[in-house]
């Protein structure tokens, strides 16, 4: 089938292994001194590699390939050594957690509802398993410093990723959260982020890419003041085309709001 999929160009690629993490399918290997595409399987074509190349090395290219294999790419991240030991997929079962025989002198005071690994949104697959039909947690990577129930009131029975929209490079965020999406049948999207103007760059990302889907999936906006206390929360209803406004001018990336 003719699709985009990565390409490598050797005499520019210097081997210094960059693009590996970047690469959330694990499609991407240093083989004798260059990064080499494991198989066209892994590789979903979105180019979040293309970004942390510093030799311009990496490339989409439209061209005849084998299909993307999200089962593949689940497999993949299981393998003891695929891909980065940081980025690996790992899932955490609630009931392997309660039945855990530690002392309780070293159980936290409040356990951790975190269900996955990894969780910054560059890491964590559109295909990841934990994804399918959850409940979204899009978060700032501020709140959870900020606020003192993250866990609790926001965290519990959702699967999460996070963010900075102001420090990160977000040129793929719009596409990958849009993947998310269109894939897994998302239930609801909850976005919580800190009372900024750059940090409502997450937000418009969100709608952005809910827009892209064309998925009606219900988001809520919640912000966090600076001193740790909900300032608000809406619901924003999906608008299919929805005028264009301009998002907050600072951060890396600074990308055009689809919704207000």
């Amino acid at each position: 089938m003719l699709r985009e999929v990565v390409t490598i160009d050797e005499e520019l690629c210097d081997g210094c292994g960059l693009c590996i993490p970047a690469c959330h399918e694990g499609a991407l290997r240093i083989v004798d001194g260059k990064a080499r595409l494991v198989s066209d399987r892994l590789c979903d074509g979105l180019g979040a590699c293309l970004g942390h190349c510093p030799r311009g090395a990496i490339r989409i290219e439209h061209r005849e390939a084998d299909a993307f294999d999200e089962a593949a790419v689940a497999a993949q991240q299981r393998a003891p050594h695929g891909g980065c030991p940081g980025s690996r997929l790992i899932h955490f079962a609630p009931e392997t957690r309660a039945g855990e025989s530690r002392a309780v002198a070293d159980r936290p005071a409040q356990p951790s509802e975190l269900t996955h690994w990894p969780v910054q949104l560059h890491l964590l697959s559109p295909a990841a398993p934990v994804l399918h039909n959850a409940r979204l947690l899009v978060a700032a990577d501020c709140v959870p410093v900020a606020y003192a129930g993250f866990h609790a009131d926001f965290l519990r029975g959702r699967a999460v990723v996070i963010a900075c929209p102001k420090l990160d490079d977000t040129s793929g965020y719009v596409e990958k959260l849009a993947a998310m999406i269109a894939r897994s049948d998302l239930q609801e999207i909850t976005v919580v982020h800190m009372q900024v103007p750059c940090c409502a760059g997450i937000l418009h990302a969100v709608l952005q890419a809910r827009q892209l889907a064309g998925r009606d999936v219900p988001v809520e906006d919640v912000v966090i003041g600076i001193q740790g206390e909900i300032v608000s929360r809406r619901h924003v209803p999906y608008e299919p085309r929805a005028r264009q406004v301009s998002q907050p001018a600072c951060g890396r990336n600074a990308q055009q709001e689809g919704v207000a």
